[in-house]
């Protein structure tokens, strides 16, 4: 494992683990972190052999309290939400999928990075808030529209107006996590689901990823052109043809990525 002053790395074999590492500050988003983050992304980019990449926080507190207000308050300029954004965006359209494993407080830009994971597990003891109302300001991060794609327009706004607080129950009614468990089990269970996904083709799930994600912008039509489009690219690889064999013979597949 190779360590950042902000960032704890660690590489498994299928899947690497990012812990956001402030927590004395509640893991708040830094310059510093930024940079960090951006670094390791950029890394994990070219590894061919990356399956999944997870995001949790260190500590037993907090997974990421958002922005820290220090820098929040010395900036007058678009240069937060712009910086904050493009990592989002970087999450959002990663080549492989992210997992946010929530471990405590998600609140402002901290939730707004997990809504840019396209996975989400939470402990029995995260909590999730939009606050920055309160503060006098809006999400920045994407979270105006990120949470109203999750939730919908009502409880979204809800959220940014009132600046509440969802428990981890609420949060999954909502359908703003996926999952839900105990603090000890949390890593454990976000390990699992990444190491399940690793099982399937690598390509099908970046296909995947792509006519969901880019399909959101998408009139309806031009969403199923795209669906068809990678449908059809997916039936000349390898990958498929296993697929297809496997399930016919009735036995495991093996899948290469090609």
């Amino acid at each position: 494992m190779k360590t950042d002053p902000q960032i704890l790395f660690e590489r498994q074999s299928t899947h690497a683990l990012l812990r956001l590492n402030r927590p004395e500050r509640r893991n708040s988003l830094s310059s510093e972190m930024f940079d960090a983050l951006n670094a390791h992304l950029t890394e994990l980019e070219s590894d061919e052999e990356l399956r999944v990449v997870i995001i949790t926080g260190e500590g037993a507190q907090a997974f990421c309290a958002g922005t820290d207000i220090g820098e929040l308050k010395e900036s007058n300029d678009s240069a937060i939400s712009e910086r904050g954004q493009r990592l989002c965006n970087r999450i959002e359209n990663f080549p492989v999928p992210v997992v946010a494993a929530i471990n405590g407080i998600a609140a402002g830009g901290g939730l707004e990075l997990a809504l840019a994971c396209h996975l989400r597990i939470a402990s029995t003891e995260a909590r999730f808030s939009l606050p920055e109302t309160k503060l006098g300001l809006i999400p920045g991060y994407g979270g105006t529209q990120r949470l109203t794609r999750e939730l919908g327009v009502g409880p979204a706004v809800e959220m940014m107006l009132t600046g509440k607080t969802l428990t981890s129950g609420e949060a999954l009614d909502l359908g703003l996590v996926n999952r839900v468990v105990p603090p000890s089990e949390l890593l454990t269970e976000a390990i699992t689901l990444a190491e399940e996904i690793s099982k399937l083709s690598a390509l099908s799930i970046r296909a995947c990823l792509k006519a969901v994600i880019h399909g959101l912008d998408l009139p309806i039509e031009a969403g199923l052109k795209l669906e068809t489009e990678l449908f059809t690219s997916l039936f000349a690889t390898e990958d498929a043809r296993e697929g297809l064999s496997a399930f016919l013979e009735k036995r495991p597949p093996t899948f290469k990525g090609q």
